[in-house]
Formats: C-alpha cells, structure tokens, sequence
C-alpha cells in the first residue's frame, strides 16, 4: 500500500506576517523607552533650568552633547554587533543607557550635565543602527521599508506617551521625597529600560536559523528569499565604505533630516510653553497631537513608497513638508492653535522621510560593509541632532526669539529635498539614488 503525501505550500504573507508580529513588538517598545530617554529632557528644562539656573545655551548644549558620543560608537557598535550577536549587544546597551539615564536625577552641574548626556549617546549608539541591520537580516528589500517604518513610529509613540507621561510626572511629584519633578522624571523613565534590557535576553534571536518559533520549511523560504534578494554579492570592507560617495551621500541628507528632526523635539515643549500654556501636564498633552498624526501620515506614505519602489520624491516631498511646517512654528508666534497646526505638519513631514531613507543603504551594500555603512550614516548624520539644540539655544538665548532658529532649520531640510532631487543621475548609485 503506497501513502501519498503531498507538500502544502507555505503562505509568504502569512509567515512575514508572523515573523514581524514575533519581532517588531519587543523592538518597538525597547525602541519607545530608549527614544523617550533620549528627549525626556526636552520637558526636564520646564523646571530643571529655573531650579538650577541654567540658559538656553547650557540646555543646548547639554541636548547636544548626547550626539557627540553617540556619533562615536555607532560604527563599532555595529561592528561589534555582527561579532557578538544582536541578543547580547543589545541587552547590555539597554541596561548601561537606562542606569546612564537615571543618574540624570544627580545632574546638578553643567559640567555632569554635560558628562551624563554624552555617556547616554555612547551607551546608545549601537541600538538604532543595529536593528537596523538587524531587520536586513530577515526581510528582503520589498518588505523592509514597511517594517522599518513600523519600528520608526516608535518615536512618534515616544512623544505620544512620553509627553502626557513626562508632564504627569513633573506636575504629580514635583517635591515628593524632597525631589524634584524633573528629577522624578529621570528615575521613574530610565529604570524600566534597565529592566527590559534583561528581557531581551529571552526574546531576541541573532539569526533565523536560531529560532524555535519557525518549522524547518519556513527557515529555508525566509532564508532563500535574502539570498535571492536584490542585493550586492560584494561585502564592502571598512575601507571601501569610507571611500564610497554614495555612504557619504546619504551621510549629508541624513545630517540635514536630523537638523530637523530635533529642532522639533528638543523645542516642542518649549514652543508650546511660549504660547502661554503653564502647566507641564498639558503641556505633555498637546505634544501628543503632532506625534499621533505623524504616525497616520509616515506609515501612509511608506507603504506608498514600497508599493511604487519609488523613494527619491517620497524622501524629498518630505523634507519640504517638514520644512513648510519648521517655517509655520516661525510665522506662529504665540498662536496655540496655529503653533500647533505647524508642529504638526513639521512632525509629519520629517518623521515621514526617515524610513524610506533607511532601506537605501542596503540597496548596494550588504555584510558586514553594510553595518558599517548604516552605523556611518547614522553616527554622522545625527551629528545634526547635536548642532540642532545647540545653534537654536544659542540663538533663543541672544535674540530671545526661536523663530530664526526654525528658519535655519526649515531652510535646511528644503536643501536636503533639493539634493535627494538633484542626485538624478550618479554613476554607480543604486536604483532608488537615481
């Protein structure tokens, strides 16, 4: 008697669907917290500056010096990553930034105001770039841009729950225990992410082939997929990245898009403030609404861009966007309601670009050259998110007025759309550069 047997064909939707719901969750939230402990001071200035007599500038700076040591470690981060593993490279940054967060509470001083900020970007530079290269190792190219995109809205979640969180906390235990809300504010956001660093030891995997969740037969088709993905069979070396002009292409817009994007979250708080809102609660309300649109408008337009494969107008339609609305906080003045309508527009504009710009690199580097590449990019181009807070402050602090600050940066992102357009032909760009 012969027994038939017959192979049932694996629904591909259906698995990248369970291997994004299996993996995005944990990565959005670890993403959540570790971006809310890098803009909680954003509403920490509320009180900490007057408390301890700080200018605009030292906040600035202060803001700023987080992206000096991130820019430090995130090639090496990456690096590191592809040697030890994602499981416990991520893990151990989580726990050391979330102490490093915390201690904020004893930053009485600029100079360890300085010192803590700059030890916070060196902690956490090998998180963003190294899930990054994490998710190339699962998803091929077509798919990639939605689930970044996915993991991206991550910041705007942060300044969803992070600015009611932050303004609840600062206006509920301010002087308890003999602390400041600010301080409060530090402690109570920076402790759970020590504890979920733990947790990724649990939830984390370093390669499809190390998982328990997937049948033999899934693991192959995940793993065919990548080999069969449009991506280049020559593994760059460190110094062949460093001479590629395309890396350092993306390097300039990516500086552009981070000079934008932290001029909205470093001084959102504070542009809601000026236009006579007190209370740090409702404050944290409102800072909510640019974010939740935000999230609506970039998954919008992500999926957009991965359907068509078009990415050069949906990187540049949003840096115009982003700087339309930079423009409008300027023109607002002390107008809630349009203040509000500009923030908006800037948040949705400059949220928007970043995960369509995030699967370019892999377009035409791969292996290890690729996580160099992405740690370069990412470590140079939020060198913006430094200069942002920094040049700002000091303007506020001289003229006493944001507003040319928010020009500088609305006309910065409206030179990186111009760029991404104008880099129409390069020799030897990737498809999607041109």
């Amino acid at each position: 008697m012969t027994v038939s047997t017959s192979i049932v064909p694996i629904d591909e939707e259906r698995l990248y669907s369970k291997v994004t719901w299996r993996l995005v969750p944990f990565l959005f939230v670890f993403y959540v917290l570790g971006y809310l402990d890098r803009v909680n001071i954003s509403f920490a200035k509320l009180q900490m500056l007057s408390d301890l007599g700080w200018s605009d500038r030292v906040y600035g700076t202060g803001a700023g010096m987080f992206f000096l040591g991130y820019f430090m470690l995130q090639v090496p981060g990456n690096i590191i990553m592809c040697k030890v593993g994602a499981r416990r490279w991520i893990a151990t940054i989580m726990i050391i930034w979330g102490l490093i967060s915390a201690s904020m509470m004893f930053a009485h001083t600029t100079v360890l105001f300085y010192t803590l900020r700059f030890a916070l970007g060196l902690a956490e530079a090998g998180f963003f770039p190294g899930i990054v290269f994490y998710f190339t190792l699962w998803f091929p190219s077509q798919r990639r841009g939605k689930v970044i995109a996915m993991f991206f809205s991550a910041m705007a979640v942060a300044g969803i729950i992070g600015g009611p969180l932050s303004g609840w906390i600062m206006h509920t235990f301010d002087n308890v225990g003999g602390l400041k809300g600010w301080q409060w504010l530090f402690v109570m956001e920076g402790l759970p992410t020590v504890i979920l660093g733990g947790f990724v030891l649990v939830v984390l995997n370093d390669s499809i082939q190390e998982v328990g969740w997937l049948t033999n037969e899934e693991k192959a088709l995940l793993t065919s997929n990548l080999a069969n993905d449009s991506r280049p069979n020559h593994h760059y070396k460190l110094g062949e990245v460093l001479a590629d002009g395309k890396v350092w292409l993306l390097c300039g817009v990516g500086f552009m898009g981070a000079f934008g994007i932290y001029s909205v979250n470093f001084w959102l708080p504070q542009v809601i403030e000026d236009t006579g809102i007190a209370d740090p609660l409702y404050i944290g309300l409102l800072s909510a609404i640019p974010y939740a649109v935000s999230i609506i408008v970039m998954l919008a337009v992500c999926a957009n861009s991965d359907r068509t494969g078009e990415r050069r107008w949906h990187i540049a339609l949003s840096y115009f966007t982003g700087a339309l609305g930079l423009a409008g906080c300027a023109l607002a003045g002390h107008s809630t309601l349009w203040s509000m309508v500009a923030l908006t527009v800037a948040t949705s504009g400059i949220m928007a670009y970043s995960p369509i710009f995030w699967t370019m690199p892999a377009e035409f580097l791969s292996g290890v050259g690729l996580a160099a590449a992405i740690g370069l990019i990412s470590s140079t181009g939020n060198l913006g998110g430094f200069f942002s807070p920094y040049i700002i402050g000091i303007i506020r602090d001289t003229t006493h007025n944001a507003a040319p600050g928010f020009y500088l940066s609305a006309a910065i992102l409206a030179m990186a759309g111009i760029i991404v357009l104008a880099r129409k032909r390069v020799s030897g760009a990737s498809p999607n550069l041109t």
